[in-house]
């Protein structure tokens, strides 16, 4: 009997998934955000020094000493406000954050206004006009960058030992999830970096759900010490392998070892969660025990 021939490129059939490819993840709700946008602004920053030091190799002495301050101070500025954004969004992935320790944005901004005022001062002698242009500098980088965050989120209510050894764990295992970020550059291969992005994305649902309960630091700390710095080191040792061999052998066992990796922070997250769902139910449970005896 005849039948009818249909390959995957065939009308009507369903595409197949490529068993080489990685298997899809599931949506980080956590880490699904955009790179803030004003630290690419920042690069514009590192422009603005140009007048004064034309300005400074191109006059007398005093223009020299001035224009070589404004354009240092200028650069310092840009650097503080790339490093305040950074904060910022460290503490905008958080659910649980302190507030910086040095609001960074807003010293950039005062800086700013500093060198701007000083450099005004090369072609405009006083005091008055070169304040002007200070405080108007001041004032567009406060609204281009914005504030530093000054208030704590999520604390209310909170012991802050507790936050506080979570932050301290939490950092730590930002600094081996970095650590590997960087390393796997070495390998440079694409696919690999964006591996190690998803692992990393895994990892970083485990870190939310113990900032929303410290209390579950305990149970957990092994996933954001041990493991991950063996996951860093393995990471380390591979990439520098694989730069110099391409062994193909060797990236399969890396692609394996981070799957079972994911596997394992995401089952954590998950038991983490079960248990507060468990935790809130005996709560209810309670509190309408208590409703029926009172009322």
């Amino acid at each position: 009997m005849a039948q009818r021939y249909g390959g995957k490129f065939s009308p009507g059939v369903q595409p197949q998934p490529d068993p080489k490819s990685p298997a899809p993840q599931p949506p980080n709700v956590y880490d699904n955000r955009r790179p803030a946008s004003s630290r690419g602004r920042t690069n514009i920053l590192f422009l603005a020094p140009l007048p004064f030091l034309i300005a400074a190799f191109t006059g007398d002495a005093r223009h020299l000493v001035t224009g070589l301050s404004a354009a240092a101070l200028l650069t310092l500025a840009t650097w503080l406000t790339r490093e305040g954004i950074v904060a910022q969004d460290a503490y905008d992935a958080r659910t649980v954050a302190r507030r910086p320790a040095i609001p960074r944005k807003i010293f950039g901004a005062v800086i700013t206004g500093a060198a701007l005022a000083l450099g005004t001062t090369l072609w405009q002698p006083g005091f008055l006009l070169p304040a002007l242009v200070g405080l108007a500098g001041a004032a567009l980088h406060l609204g281009a960058f914005g504030p530093d965050p000054l208030r704590n989120k999520g604390m209310e209510g909170v012991d802050s030992f507790q936050t506080d050894r979570v932050a301290r764990a939490v950092d730590e295992a930002e600094k081996y999830i970095t650590g590997m970020k960087d390393a796997i550059l070495r390998a440079k291969d694409p696919a690999l970096e964006a591996r190690v992005d998803r692992f990393a994305a895994t990892a970083r649902q485990l870190f939310r759900s113990i900032e929303s309960d410290p209390g579950d630091l305990t149970a957990a700390r092994k996933y954001l010490s041990v493991y991950l710095m063996g996951a860093r080191d393995a990471t380390v040792k591979f990439a520098d392998h694989y730069a110099r061999a391409r062994d193909p052998e060797a990236r399969a066992e890396y692609e394996a070892l981070l799957t079972d990796l994911e596997t394992t922070f995401a089952g954590r997250t998950q038991a983490l969660l079960s248990n507060d769902r468990t935790d809130l139910d005996v709560e209810i449970s309670v509190l309408r025990d208590r409703l029926k005896r009172d009322f």
